[in-house]
C-alpha cells in the first residue's frame, strides 16, 4: 500500500468513530505509567490521548502522525485540558532524520500496520530517537486475536527480532486493547488481545 493510500484510509476512519480513538489512555499505559519516565514521544499518537495522560503528569510530550485532522484533535485536547503538549505532522518512519531525543517512547497501535520493510525502517529511527537506556512501551495486536477485523498479528517471536539488534527486551505481557465503544467495528471479549511490551535501547 502506498503512503497516499495509507493517509486516504486512516483519514476515512476518522471521518466515524475509529475502533482505536477510545478517548481516553489505554490502561496498561496508565498501570506502567511510573516506568514512563522523562521526554516522551508519542509515535502514531492519533487524537492524543495517551500522550496527554504524561503531559498532565508534568512531562515533556511530542506526539506524532502523518495524517492532519487527529492532530488538530489532539492540539484542541491539550488546550482543553490546559497542558503544554506539542503535536506534529510527521511520518514515524522518518525518525531517523530527526533531531529531537527522548527519554521514553510509547506507541500504541503503530507497529503493527506496517510492512515488513517499513518496521525495519521504523525501528532503526527508534534506536536514533531513544536515549540510551531510554524505553520503548508498545502495545500490538497479538497473534491470540483470532482472525477478523483488524491489523495484522504479532507474534512475541516478531517482536523479539525486531528489536534483537541494540535493544533488551525487559517484558511482553498479554493485555487488551480497549475499543471505542461507538465504533461499528466491535470486537467480543473485553476487546482485541494485545501485547504490551517494554523494551530498553541497550543491552
Amino acid at each position: 500500500m502506498s503512503d497516499q493510500a495509507k493517509r486516504d484510509r486512516f483519514r476515512q476512519a476518522y471521518q466515524g468513530q475509529p475502533a482505536w480513538d477510545l478517548r481516553r489512555p489505554q490502561k496498561p499505559y496508565i498501570e506502567m505509567a511510573d516506568q514512563v519516565t522523562g521526554s516522551v514521544l508519542d509515535a502514531g499518537c492519533g487524537t492524543g490521548d495517551n500522550g496527554l495522560y504524561f503531559a498532565q503528569r508534568g512531562q515533556p510530550v511530542v506526539g506524532i502522525d502523518f495524517v492532519e485532522f487527529p492532530l488538530a484533535e489532539a492540539q484542541r485536547k491539550a488546550r482543553e485540558l490546559g497542558v503544554d503538549a506539542e503535536f506534529l505532522q510527521m511520518d514515524a518512519l522518518h525518525l531517523a532524520s530527526w533531531d529531537r531525543r527522548f527519554d521514553s517512547v510509547i506507541d500504541c497501535g503503530l507497529f503493527h500496520v506496517l510492512s515488513d520493510d517499513d518496521r525495519r525502517a521504523y525501528v532503526a529511527g527508534l534506536a536514533h530517537v531513544i536515549l540510551a537506556a531510554g524505553r520503548l512501551f508498545l502495545m500490538c495486536f497479538s497473534d491470540r486475536q483470532p482472525p477478523g477485523p483488524g491489523p495484522r498479528r504479532i507474534s512475541q517471536e516478531e517482536i523479539r527480532a525486531a528489536f534483537a539488534d541494540g535493544w533488551t527486551i525487559e517484558s511482553i505481557t498479554p493485555s487488551r486493547f480497549e475499543p471505542n465503544p461507538e465504533s461499528a467495528e466491535q470486537y467480543a471479549d473485553g476487546g482485541p488481545q494485545a501485547w504490551f511490551a517494554v523494551i530498553r535501547r541497550g543491552v
